[in-house]
């Protein structure tokens, strides 16, 4: 088993997602003394009986002004069993963005719905987008059940509901839990309710601790985009060249024959430095530098990878795009393409569909892709880009689409066809 889960929050406006996040926080002790003091003084400024976990989470001014969360904010706490990574992501429509940005890298999400509302619009986008990141597990947490009496027929009717979406978009009854919840009172979050004894099933942070989670990236392929190229041409170290960057996946040791991409150059690793001397071994997420037997010409931007597994070279790729600027994508549009540690122009080919995340649909070549929209599109780049599709390599299977005119963020990208994922049942 892991030591680390990383999970991810979302859910509608008002569903109580920032008090569950502080539950979670509160009943791990993951809270420092002085910031527990700060929210039971802000909770009897409001008038409340009970501290207000929700100032755990909305630490900015604003956003406690205007009684939401806008961003995505990173929570780290942990129990005996297992550490934990949660991105918070906000809940109203217009951030769909963010809750792509914080599920980018989830094992798990947990979905809130509140227990007089059930499964709304809102909870079935979230799931699409989260299956289309390939997100393998979910968790419904039907909060609020205080609210309506711990009623067990109706938690009955929203989990038949969105267990029936959830399968629609590709997960099976061993990837989905639902679990009734008050994240104010502290119902089956840590605890298990008294005042459920009709479920059966494990508490949110008992699962959150026992389930698997998604492969190792350390057994994937070995990817390493080259960020620096070190040649400090000091009298010790005269002929030193050597590669920085981190890992994106898999592991390697020296002896191991790699090849570079696009030029598609091989050689052998020789040695792997760090600022604390070298290693027999390095994987996924470490920062190292990588030398090589051969001198070669390696440059910024440049992919080093297994020479047994390499990703595809190409020009022109489908992928799918989560469109996250107001001013609509339309065929024929140029733009800015970051893979990995490199950018290059790019072209919009065609826009080949977009998704309906509400119907399961998708329409095809649509005219153009809005704010927050879904859609499979054809790039061509000037260069030749080393690319895995995205399900089998997230990190090299991920891009960035950038307006060239003045830098913004236009759109994120996954390499390959990702409809058909959530068409499978």
């Amino acid at each position: 088993m892991s030591s680390l889960l990383r999970l991810a929050t979302a859910g509608s406006v008002d569903d109580g997602k920032s008090t569950l996040v502080g539950r979670l926080l509160y009943d791990t002790k993951s809270v420092l003394a002085d910031q527990l003091d700060a929210v039971q003084r802000a909770s009897v400024d409001k008038g409340l009986s009970t501290p207000d976990l929700s100032l755990l989470v909305d630490g900015l001014r604003s956003e406690r002004e205007q009684g939401i969360t806008i961003d995505v904010a990173y929570r780290y706490f942990a129990t005996p069993q297992r550490s934990f990574v949660l991105a918070d992501t906000p809940g109203h429509v217009q951030y769909t963005r963010n809750t792509v940005t914080g599920a980018s890298t989830a094992q798990l999400a947990v979905l809130l719905v509140d227990a007089r509302k059930g499964v709304v619009e809102q909870t079935r986008r979230h799931a699409a987008v989260l299956a289309l990141l390939g997100v393998p597990r979910l968790v419904l947490a039907v909060n609020k059940i205080d609210l309506i009496d711990h009623d067990e027929a109706a938690f009955s009717v929203i989990a038949k509901e969105f267990t029936g979406h959830a399968t629609s978009l590709g997960y099976t009854d061993d990837t989905v839990l639902t679990i009734p919840v008050s994240a104010l009172h502290g119902d089956n979050v840590a605890t298990r309710s008294e005042h459920t004894p009709w479920y059966q099933g494990p508490t949110l942070l008992e699962h959150l601790e026992t389930v698997p989670v998604a492969p190792n990236p350390h057994e994937a392929a070995f990817r390493f985009p080259v960020q620096y190229v070190i040649r400090p041409r000091t009298p010790e170290h005269p002929d030193y060249r050597g590669y920085a960057g981190q890992i994106a996946a898999g592991t390697v040791r020296p002896g191991d024959e790699v090849v570079v991409l696009p030029a598609g150059l091989r050689s052998t690793v020789e040695r792997i430095d760090t600022a604390d001397g070298p290693l027999d071994e390095a994987g996924a997420g470490t920062s190292v530098t990588v030398l090589l037997t051969d001198d070669i010409d390696i440059a910024r931007g440049d992919l080093i990878a297994a020479a047994s597994a390499a990703p595809t070279v190409t020009d022109e790729f489908t992928a799918t795009l989560c469109w996250l600027s107001p001013k609509p994508l339309t065929p024929g549009a140029r733009v800015l393409v970051k893979h990995g540690t490199r950018t290059v122009q790019a072209l919009v080919q065609e826009l080949g569909s977009r998704f309906d995340e509400q119907t399961l649909s998708t329409v095809a070549a649509p005219d153009t892709l809005g704010l927050n929209e879904i859609g499979s599109v054809t790039l061509r780049s000037s260069e030749p880009l080393p690319v895995d599709d995205y399900s089998d390599s997230p990190r090299t299977g991920a891009f960035l689409v950038i307006d060239p005119a003045d830098g913004d963020t236009l759109a994120a990208g996954l390499v390959g066809e990702r409809f058909g994922v959530l068409q499978r049942a």
